[in-house]
This record gives C-alpha cells, structure tokens and sequence, in this order.
C-alpha cells in the first residue's frame, strides 16, 4: 500500500508539482491550502509524511509543525518544510519547533523523492 504524503502550500501550482512528482514516485498525496487545511486533512487521513510550505494565510509552516507535534498520532511524523525564504534564524526556528528536515525551493522533482525515501527510511535498491 502506497504511503501518504500531505503537501500543504498555498500555491495551487506547487502543490500540483509535487503531486506529480509523488504519484510519479508511488506515493499518494493529499493536498492542503494552509495550516488550518492541513489540520483538518490530519483527522481526514492517515498521513505518513509532511510537506510544508513556510510562508502560508491563516497557520503558517512553524505554527503548523508546533501543532502536528502536539497531535497524539502524529507528533513523530517526519515534516519536510520547502520554503524560498532563504532565512537561517526561520530555519534554526522551524528546527527547533520540530520540523525533521528543511529544505529550498524550487526543488527537482528526484532531489524531492529522494529526500522522502530518505525521511521514511526507504531507500531506493543501488
């Protein structure tokens, strides 16, 4: 059974970038506009990985890693936060709230499934 991967962005062309390269990659995805969105899809499905824009309206990125880590079934969940903002005091902030891994955008698709094999621990044979 394909593991499902949350992609929360407000932009409705990356969340359909990631999607792609995710059903390309064997996953099933499901798609959020915001944080708020995210939490609500978190009770709807049961989610394997996060991905996460930072800047998003109505729960941003580090608002939306604070509250999946205080969610019972999810506080152990691997979140990916994708962001352009090249800040590293938001980086040193999302790390600390809980987010498991950080990374820029734009991000090539294979560099993408590369780094979720690698938070599920699934790594692809050599």
């Amino acid at each position: 059974m394909a593991k499902t991967i949350l992609v929360v962005d407000d932009s409705a062309a990356i969340r359909e970038l990631f999607v792609a390269a995710l059903t390309e990659g064997g996953y099933r995805a499901v798609e959020a506009v915001d944080g708020l969105d995210a939490l609500a899809k978190l009770e709807e499905h049961s989610v394997n990985l996060l991905i996460s824009d930072l800047h998003m309206p109505n729960l941003d990125g580090i608002g939306l890693v604070r509250a999946v880590r205080a969610h019972p079934r999810y506080r152990f969940a691997p979140i990916l936060v994708l962001t352009s903002d090249r800040s590293p005091a938001k980086e040193a902030e999302g790390l600390a709230v809980g987010a498991t891994a950080w990374a820029a955008k734009p991000i090539p698709p294979q560099r993408l499934l590369t780094a979720i094999d690698t938070l599920l621990g699934e790594h692809a044979p050599a």
